[in-house]
């Protein structure tokens, strides 16, 4: 009897685990369910996502201020919207099963649906945001902010300009953008590490790179950041079939960052003003880094051969900001670059519609600034109420509500216990662990005088204030507060 294939025996085990569930669930026997997330994923709770939203609030009012505007785009595409843009990336893609004739994947970044959205729209010129998950198939490291589930803003495109403009300008603002949202954040020092798409072709190019390998380098050179050049020089030659004295010379390229002098030492090289690419990636470098000093950014940039950015659609300027003295590990935290080609992949005439856009890593600052809080021991305070309304005595929760129902109908952030009768000193404990600003306290005597006791929770100093000023006192003290 001829013995069974691996496949074969692995089919006939399958069956007979299904049929023991089966058997199992007609016996009353059903299966234990394990409570657990996804590998990749997790939950979040109240205070992480107080800390979430208050990022998320903040990042998008420099957005605002730069005048983007919000879509937004289905969770899944059409799996040909997706595949053949992000080069070897590309593998990462979460696919999902056939439905209703359509072959889908999750989405596995904003800019690729942006374009589309922007092919499909007939759409010539945009400035927007973008804020939503986006899903990869990668091995998850959740001490160091990946996950397969994140949040990208993007968040890894959220904030893009689309439309046919001037050189560098919409490129600067994008930069400005990066350096206005880690300012805003308080993250620390950082530095945005800048490069052009073009000059590293022509850096390949003078070294003698074939064409049909340019990518494939430019994959292997953004390991950089992670790997030592001997690592990466090493999968250049033996996964890439390069050749090692031309792997040599682009280390020596790679290996060199500066600033506005880095351009002039360049233009001295020869061989590499041959190639044309490169000639125009300088021009491309020496007007943003121009523009960067007059958006008051130069002070936080570095001109950096090294930075290569994997993804295939780039095509002019690239950046990548990283923490300086970031001792958490968790990598760049920004990123993005110019794609002037990807919307007219899409578009049947093949009309390109020239985008530049920038990423900010949510899901990475939200580790840092976690980190941080629980290094100093501090908690996110998990709530916006502004007031609570707490009794002193028994069988005065009718007139709680009345004074909870005037405060809610002036926009004051209220709350109280739902205990009839709670007691005075647990309901103060409450206020001083959810960080409550203010309290109201009545009792008999302040109904009789009309008045209540108002009190500030953090100097537990209290003052005798009249019902009929009572709102007008309580913006008073909440604008002070603040």
């Amino acid at each position: 009897m001829p013995m069974s294939t691996t496949p074969q025996i692995a089919e006939e085990v399958a069956k007979l685990l299904d049929l023991k569930a089966q058997l199992g669930e007609e016996n009353g026997c059903s299966h234990k369910l394990i409570l657990k997330t996804p590998k990749g994923t997790r939950d979040y709770n109240p205070e992480q996502m107080a800390l979430r939203l208050g990022v998320l609030e903040k990042i998008i009012s420099v957005f605002k201020r730069h005048g983007a505007e919000t879509i937004d785009t289905p969770v899944f595409e059409l799996k040909d919207v997706l595949t053949g843009k992000y080069g070897e990336d590309s593998k990462l893609i979460y696919d999902l099963k056939d439905q209703g004739g359509e072959i889908l994947a999750l989405r596995y970044d904003l800019t690729v649906p942006f374009a589309r959205y922007l092919a499909m729209s007939k759409i010539a010129s945009i400035k927007r945001y973008h804020i939503a998950k986006v899903y990869r198939r990668d091995n998850p490291a959740t001490t160091k902010g990946r996950y397969r589930e994140f949040y990208q803003c993007y968040l890894f495109k959220d904030f893009d300009i689309a439309g046919q403009y001037d050189p560098m300008l919409p490129d600067v603002e994008c930069i400005r953008v990066v350096s206005e949202a880690l300012q805003v954040l308080d993250l620390g020092p950082y530095l945005i590490k800048l490069n052009h798409r073009s000059l590293l072709d022509g850096i390949f190019a003078a070294c003698g790179v074939p064409q049909s390998k340019f990518r494939s380098i430019c994959s292997a050179i953004d390991k950089l950041d992670k790997s030592p050049w001997e690592e990466v020089k090493k999968e250049m030659i033996e996964e890439k079939g390069l050749e090692e004295h031309i792997a040599d010379k682009v280390g020596n390229y790679v290996s060199q960052s500066g600033g506005v002098e880095l351009i002039a030492e360049l233009r001295k090289d020869k061989q590499l003003m041959r190639q044309s690419a490169a000639v125009q990636g300088l021009d491309s470098m020496e007007l943003l880094l121009k523009y960067c000093g007059i958006y008051k950014v130069l002070d936080k940039i570095k001109f950096d051969l090294s930075l290569a950015r994997g993804l295939d659609y780039y095509t002019g300027v690239i950046y990548e900001a990283i923490l300086c003295g970031d001792d958490i590990g968790v990598g760049s935290v920004a990123g993005g670059g110019r794609y002037d080609n990807l919307v007219g992949m899409f578009d049947s005439k093949n009309k390109n519609v020239p985008c530049v856009g920038v990423s900010l890593g949510v899901e990475r600052i939200f580790s840092v600034l976690e980190a941080r809080l629980a290094n100093k021991g501090l908690k996110t305070r998990t709530t916006e109420i502004e007031v609570f309304v707490a009794s002193a005595q028994k069988n005065l929760h009718e007139e709680r509500m009345k004074i909870l129902v005037d405060l809610w109908e002036a926009g004051v952030k209220a709350e109280q216990s739902y205990k009839k009768n709670a007691k005075l000193l647990a309901q103060l404990q409450h206020c001083e662990e959810s960080k409550i600003p203010l309290a109201i306290i009545i009792g008999e005597s302040e109904l009789v005088k009309g008045e209540v006791t108002l009190r500030v929770v953090s100097m537990r100093k209290e003052i005798r204030v009249p019902r009929s000023s009572l709102i007008e006192e309580i913006r008073k003290l909440l604008k002070t507060l603040s």
